[in-house]
């Protein structure tokens, strides 16, 4: 299996078909042995019965279901465990970074990098659709939290577009503790701890009008995360 493609959803019955579509049909072109890893945390619409609409006959893809809401961090993780490709990327399942990005990541790994993260914060990054005024604001505030509190060595963390090598993926996820939006920062911490190489790559990115992302409620819990990944309480 040459790559594994994550996909964590949370009530996406609207986005996703569309989503898995793209993704299934660029991999098909490109003549890679691929799957696709639907990981379901916990929604309460259709989003499992539209994904096994489509897989039907498609042996690329499956989906993985939890019982109830755990966040996107211990979704990712529950499909980066269950992955068999030598490269793992997981991307968001609205892909506001269009899949045609992967050759950017994928061109990292082979210059010898053990990750490559997309970035919204490089001056060849491409904001196609930018965010409503109050999320770039927090968009910033974030970043510089980060900075300030666990590492200043990336623009972007957040980006829900990343590539790694399989064992490096499997050492990460299998000991990360958070389990909501601020993952993202706890598995870089972790990446800079085991002296792994990463790669931050400028990317195209498209904002979705339908977050799921609560502004003020998730911004605490973020911020709360980060102190736990500062004293190494996860």
């Amino acid at each position: 299996m040459e790559i594994s493609i994550i996909i964590p959803a949370y009530n996406e019955e609207k986005r996703i078909l569309k989503t898995i579509e793209k993704v299934y049909k660029y991999f098909k072109e490109k003549k890679l042995d691929f799957e696709i890893i639907v990981v379901d945390d916990g929604s309460k619409d259709k989003t499992v019965e539209v994904v096994n609409e489509f897989l039907k006959e498609k042996n690329e893809i499956k989906i993985l279901k939890h019982e109830k809401n755990m966040g996107k961090g211990a979704a990712v993780k529950t499909g980066v465990l269950n992955a068999s490709g030598d490269l793992i990327l997981f991307t968001d399942a609205d892909l506001s970074t269009p899949i045609e990005e992967f050759e950017k990541l994928k061109k990292k790994i082979e210059d010898g990098y053990d990750i490559a993260i997309g970035s919204r914060g490089l001056k060849e990054s491409k904001i196609v659709i930018p965010q409503p005024f109050y999320r770039r604001i927090i968009g910033k505030i974030f970043p510089l939290l980060v900075r300030l509190i666990i590492t200043n060595d990336f623009r972007d963390t957040q980006c829900g577009f990343k590539l790694f090598k399989r064992e490096v993926a499997k050492k990460i996820f299998s000991q990360l503790k958070t389990e909501g939006f601020a993952f993202d920062v706890e598995i870089l911490a972790r990446a800079k701890k085991y002296g792994y190489k990463i790669a931050e790559v400028g990317i195209v990115w498209y904002n979705s009008p339908h977050s799921s992302v609560r502004i003020f409620k998730d911004s605490f819990i973020m911020l709360f995360s980060l102190l736990k990944i500062r004293f190494k309480k996860c």
